[in-house]
């Protein structure tokens, strides 16, 4: 690691993972070395304007309005001075912001690139308890938040302690310190490998990471995925529903438009008649979603003019091939399926066009190598089943966790997935190696709802899985164990899911609850959730054959 870095906060670099517990990180292509000084937001904003001429041009839509990339950057240089001079913001120092997509929340990112911070983007739905534990765990003073979702904020800044700096936008208070700094903004000298995003995502333990990400890593992304993969330009416009919380949105609807002088549409919440109206109304080029939307929006596409759309991308779960042929009925473009993580940053394996097999989520991006680890561990490269294993030009990095040791084995990260290679090096899902829940695009921790659960009064023990469903792929269902002077039914099953809702991110809560006398456990206590698996496929099974003609 460059001993150069311009945090004055040096708190990231102290708590990376021992360099003997990194993945091996390689750069085999030209487009990925990058000179030992970076500041991503300066190549991605500044040199666009300064040196390229693109002042004028749509930078970023919203359906309220549309910022040139002139006036992208001087709203981010005005977040800039007041994240410095108002707030006391140091390189290195981590900044929380909490809002759904929006130009501000964009232009905030950037600002927080500018200023040599580190972004940790969260999404609406986390609650108190949430915010708190992130807060605690990456040492978060300083927030900009949109002032509708500051009240969990406020919570969680009581909770934990921390977040004693606070700017809402909105209600005016950030707008009205903007106005005192009309003038630029030079972006902070960084190291390109100085930390500049904090990525949190939970595991099997609920128990959140922090994936620690660098300027390098930004402009990977983008001149990987976008590069060569999306073959992303100045005449794109990028259209999707992950927030930018996520480094999937992060990449898909800022960092690659801008890269690569495109634009953008910022949506603060898609549902499928807008996203289908945003594709018609601005004219996009691409769209990400997670295949649940898009089976969603496939009955719905006859009704819009889609012809501006040149692909379409899914990630954050399996795409099936049902649901890969029901779009391709109704639009004629084939789906890019890609396997990505937030500890990977974005995706790495994937296909485009006549490559793409349905069914199949692709072959290692350019600059990634990957296979699958037999029982001894011995990396196979075709026509074997194991745990994918990946490295490249990026890898994970957790904040103090020990659990760094369990993603990265002998210079392999290694993504919790089973998959199969077949001779001609495409990768085909065979299922997850944990427990982690992933449904319509999240990722969802099953001990964290089960923690949920137990709050409640009348539930004695629970256990969660993840259950087959036709609409979602995967939906988190709760075996509940109730106390006696409890009474099963509908109305309970309702109040323990509003209860989770009230507990933790909403998204997260089980939408089925199945009331049983005990859980099977093995000797020495432990829940069998093998044995609950498969006794929700056999209901499953059922259910199907019941309805079959």
């Amino acid at each position: 690691m460059s001993a150069y870095t311009a945090h004055i906060d040096t708190f990231a670099r102290e708590h990376l993972p021992p360099r003997m517990l990194w993945p091996d990180i390689t750069f085999s292509l030209p487009e990925v070395q990058y000179p030992e000084r970076l500041n991503c937001a300066r190549m991605l904003l500044d040199v666009a304007l300064d040196v390229e001429g693109y002042g004028e041009k749509i930078a970023l839509y919203s359906e309220q309005a549309s910022w040139s990339w002139t006036q992208l950057r001087e709203c981010t240089d005005r977040i800039a001075h007041v994240l410095v001079r108002e707030l006391g913001i140091v390189p290195g120092n981590r900044v929380l912001l909490r809002a759904p997509n929006s130009l501000l929340l964009a232009a905030a990112w950037l600002a927080v690139m500018k200023c040599g911070a580190i972004a940790v983007t969260t999404m609406p739905m986390l609650r108190a308890k949430e915010l708190a534990a992130m807060a605690d765990k990456a040492r978060i003073d300083h927030a900009v938040c949109d002032s509708r979702l500051a009240g969990e904020l406020q919570q969680a800044a009581q909770v934990c302690g921390r977040l004693s700096h606070i700017v809402t936008f909105g209600d005016g208070m950030l707008e009205t310190w903007m106005r005192r700094y009309p003038e630029p903004f030079t972006a902070v000298d960084t190291s390109c490998e100085d930390i500049c995003l904090l990525a949190f995502t939970s595991g099997t333990t609920g128990r959140p990471k922090a994936t620690m990400h660098s300027h390098r890593d930004v402009l990977v992304m983008a001149d990987v995925v976008a590069r060569h993969l999306l073959r992303t330009g100045p005449s794109d416009v990028y259209l999707g529903t992950p927030p930018l919380a996520f480094t999937f949105g992060l990449g898909a609807l800022l960092v690659f438009p801008l890269r690569w002088r495109g634009a953008s549409v910022m949506l603060e919440r898609a549902t499928a008649e807008t996203l289908l109206e945003s594709v018609q109304r601005f004219k996009a080029t691409c769209l990400f979603t997670a295949p649940t939307m898009y089976r969603v929006l496939a009955p719905l596409a006859d009704q819009y003019d889609l012809t501006s759309l040149r692909r379409c991308v899914s990630a954050g779960e399996t795409l099936s091939v049902a649901t890969s042929d029901l779009w391709h009925a109704a639009t004629g473009l084939r789906i890019i399926d890609g396997l990505g993580s937030t500890e990977m940053i974005h995706i790495f394996i994937s296909a485009e066009g006549d490559a793409i097999r349905p069914g199949s989520t692709g072959r290692a991006l350019p600059g990634y190598e990957a296979c699958v680890l037999d029982a001894a561990g011995e990396p196979k490269f075709t026509n074997a089943v194991g745990r994918l294993a990946v490295r490249g030009p990026t890898g994970c990095r957790y904040l103090d966790d020990p659990r760094q040791s369990e993603y990265v084995v002998n210079g392999w990260n290694l993504t919790g997935d089973w998959y199969r290679i077949d001779d001609e090096g495409y990768f085909w899902f065979q299922g997850r190696t944990d427990d982690m829940i992933i449904s319509a695009g999240y990722n969802i921790a099953g001990p964290e709802v089960e923690s949920a659960l137990q709050a409640h009064w009348a539930v004695r023990e629970c256990a969660v899985i993840g259950a087959a469903d036709a609409e979602r792929g995967t939906i988190v269902k709760a075996f509940v164990v109730l106390r006696p002077d409890a009474l099963a039914g509908p109305e309970l099953a309702k109040e323990l899911q509003d209860f989770v809702k009230s507990t933790i991110a909403p998204y997260k809560y089980p939408r089925s609850i199945e009331f049983v006398d005990s859980l099977p456990k093995t000797d020495s206590g432990k829940i069998k959730r093998f044995e609950l698996r498969q006794q929700a496929l056999e209901q499953a099974r059922i259910q199907d054959a019941g309805k079959a003609p």
